[in-house]
């Protein structure tokens, strides 16, 4: 297999990664565990910056080449409408992320609640969607 052929499961993971990161320091966040909400929103941070990464790298080794959706009927509405939101938000949710960091690393708690509450389920909704985009694209609905 090649790096080319890879690199689609890699940014699946990452996200799915990503995503779950969110999720877990969300919960210490709830239990007032700030130091392992940090540690794990950062984390959360250096899986995307990966991911960004690592998704470039895809595109450059193909050349711009796009992944074509190719189903008929009803995944072909749901799928773009996953994706076009997906798109929209990942590119919205970068600048939130910074915003929400810097807030948190600050200890501006106040001002990193008002953008955090935008941030963790935007940026839940962009991991979770990236995975499933993964999945419509190379499993469920592959190429033919």
């Amino acid at each position: 297999m090649t790096l080319v052929e890879v690199l689609p499961a890699v940014n699946a993971s990452l996200n799915a990664t990503c995503g779950l990161c969110l999720m877990i320091g969300y919960v210490f966040m709830k239990r007032h565990q700030i130091a392992m909400h940090r540690r794990f929103m950062l984390t959360a941070c250096v899986v995307g910056v990966v991911f960004l990464a690592s998704y470039v790298l895809n595109h450059v080794l193909r050349h711009g080449i796009v992944t074509r959706f190719t189903a008929v009927g009803w995944p072909r509405p749901l799928y773009f409408s996953i994706l076009i939101s997906h798109t929209i938000l990942a590119v919205t949710i970068v600048p939130l992320a910074i915003w929400s960091v810097v807030n948190g690393l600050r200890m501006r708690v106040a001002a990193h609640r008002r953008v955090a509450r935008w941030t963790f389920p935007l940026w839940m909704y962009v991991s979770v969607t990236g995975v499933l985009v993964y999945f419509f694209l190379y499993h469920w609905f592959p190429p033919a």
